[in-house]
């Protein structure tokens, strides 16, 4: 009896489960070798932010699935909790370096969330898209001319593959991003 409060919940597995296939993807490395996302600390930041933004947005829109959502949000805040300090960030730097993260994931993901809509209208309005990913996966940088349109042309995808995936499968752990690897370079 007493072993059933050392047990994690259904709940916590899934959203556990759910937020490995978001790091495992956005640690893909053809992200870094051709997307040209910098593999730093804030390069993978930033791919992360960029999925959890999708997914979370994905699962706020089914009211079945808000709490896996929140849970999952949850979990990341303590994974970057639990980063930083792995990193050497003292105890008393902690909490200014969490809510600059927290800043930035929430921009972030305004940015990208706002852009959505108008990029996948027919008539190809991903400027809006494209602009905010060279400004925060890029820096703004002019090799990203290339990379951020290929970019928004996978998070367009994943957008509708997010969207197409069952509420029931996701709520048992079940997630698919497309393969990155199979979005075709953009031409600029």
């Amino acid at each position: 009896m007493i072993f059933s409060l050392f047990r994690r919940s259904p709940q916590a597995d899934t959203i556990s489960t759910l937020y490995g296939m978001i790091v495992a993807q956005a640690r893909l490395p053809v992200f870094y070798r051709d997307y040209a996302v910098a593999d730093t600390v804030n390069g993978r930041f930033d791919l992360i932010v960029l999925h959890m933004a999708l997914v979370l947005d994905r699962l706020a829109k089914d009211p079945a699935l808000q709490s896996l959502g929140q849970g999952i949000f949850d979990q990341f805040c303590a994974d970057m909790d639990h980063n930083l300090r792995e990193m050497g960030i003292g105890d008393l730097k902690v909490p200014k370096e969490m809510r600059r993260m927290g800043e930035a994931f929430y921009g972030r993901s305004k940015a990208y969330l706002k852009a959505i809509p108008q990029a996948l209208e027919p008539n190809d309005g991903s400027r809006a898209l494209i602009e905010a990913l060279s400004r925060n996966i890029y820096g703004g940088a002019p090799s990203a001319h290339g990379a951020a349109p290929r970019l928004a042309a996978y998070m367009l995808e994943a957008v509708r593959e997010l969207k197409a995936q069952d509420t029931a499968a996701l709520a048992s752990g079940v997630l698919r991003f497309p393969d990155p690897a199979a979005i075709p370079v953009a031409r600029v």
